[in-house]
């Protein structure tokens, strides 16, 4: 009982360790995020410092004095040192003040956060789209292993990846817009406004950006699927009488789509880039026009405003990716918690430990926490 009670403590602090270091693989990714994002805002602001564009001498016109242009920069704030300028700018930006355009003068959030909507409500349904298509080729290939519905899926995931998103937009205007007539080939409506309306307007361009998405998704899950219906639990549910429906919602697709995530948080840096031809194929007015705009007209605050915006959506969603992929297998981070016990935890209390699930188990104690 002695012994008992000296070790209490220890076991006491063990368990305290391991909910310290429960929260640890989010720390490190919003940690990472932090670091990326300021390299990039870095990168960003250099990128336009570094620009030949003189916005005095652009916005004065070609009768503009020296004189005059110097005064314009002053205006701007160009004659201060760099370093001053980028960290002036990047404070302003915490609070979402992103300057000024060169040559409207409108405040550069504004303009930002009224087309950003048209992008992420595009990038949504696009994503969901995958999701979807995805999901339902990836199993269906994964239980026809080898067989004809698998080579065929298979063959439409490889073509499907290399089309480029504009060549489906504009296959998809002339089959769906203007032979057959069924949805507009441009415009937008917010949702907010009439969502039967914006769901028009919305399903082509979302649908070209999904594609390649789709097919990612399924090859990277059909190839997970096949390993894990092998798996001994898998067995051992079936043996007890669990249904294949059970066995593969409840279990099998939660260990085996965490590649299949990684792959599409992959894919949302490509649906913005792709989003800049599709923008202009179906006149949608997103950030990408804006961009594309300011980038003509040598507008650099705005160009600046607009690459921090994008990164900083990227960032969030590989945020939500980390987390996702923690919620389906956290048995990274229970084995860390569970070794870091075991440094503290003295011989005679190893059972406080979680046991290893046993080969053949049923379902409730998968590995990965799939229970």
């Amino acid at each position: 009982m002695t012994a008992l009670a000296a070790a209490l403590p220890r076991r006491r602090s063990a368990r305290a360790r391991r909910s310290l270091l429960a929260p640890r693989p989010i720390g490190a990714a919003v940690l990472t995020t932090v670091t990326v994002f300021l390299l990039s805002s870095l990168l960003t602001f250099a990128l336009g410092a570094l620009s030949d564009a003189n916005p005095g001498a652009a916005v004065l016109g070609e009768t503009a004095t020296p004189a005059d242009i110097a005064r314009m920069n002053h205006a701007f704030g160009l004659d201060r040192p760099l370093v001053v300028q980028y960290v002036t700018w990047l404070g302003h930006a915490l609070t979402g003040d992103l300057g000024r355009s060169w040559f409207t003068t409108l405040p550069v959030a504004d303009s930002v956060f009224q087309a950003l909507p048209v992008d992420l409500s595009i990038a949504g349904l696009a994503l969901l789209i995958a999701v979807l298509l995805g999901a339902v080729g990836g199993i269906a290939a994964a239980y026809s292993n080898g067989g004809r519905l698998d080579r065929a899926i298979t063959a439409v995931c490889s073509v499907l990846g290399t089309l480029p998103a504009f060549v489906v937009a504009i296959g998809l205007i002339a089959v769906v817009s203007v032979k057959l007539g069924w949805l507009p080939s441009g415009g937008y409506t917010a949702f907010g406004d009439d969502p039967v309306q914006w769901l028009r307007f919305a399903a082509l361009p979302a649908f070209a950006l999904s594609l390649d998405a789709a097919a990612n998704v399924a090859r990277q899950l059909r190839a997970s699927l096949v390993g894990e219906l092998r798996a001994n639990y898998v067995t051992g549910a079936a043996m007890r009488g669990l249904s294949a429906r059970r066995v593969l919602f409840g279990h099998v697709l939660r260990n085996a789509a965490g590649p299949a995530l990684t792959v599409l948080g992959m894919s949302v840096p490509m649906l913005i880039g792709g989003a800049v031809v599709t923008e202009r194929i179906f006149n949608l007015p997103g950030i990408a026009q804006l961009s594309l705009q300011a980038a003509q007209q040598h507008d650099v605050p705005v160009i600046q405003g607009t690459l921090l915006v994008t990164v900083a959506v990227v960032l969030l969603a590989n945020i939500a990716i980390n987390a996702g992929l923690l919620a389906l297998n956290p048995a990274a981070r229970r084995g860390r918690s569970q070794r870091a016990g075991a440094q503290d935890a003295t011989p005679g209390l190893a059972a406080d430990a979680t046991p290893s699930p046993v080969p053949g188990s049923i379902p409730g104690s998968v590995p990965g926490g799939a229970a």
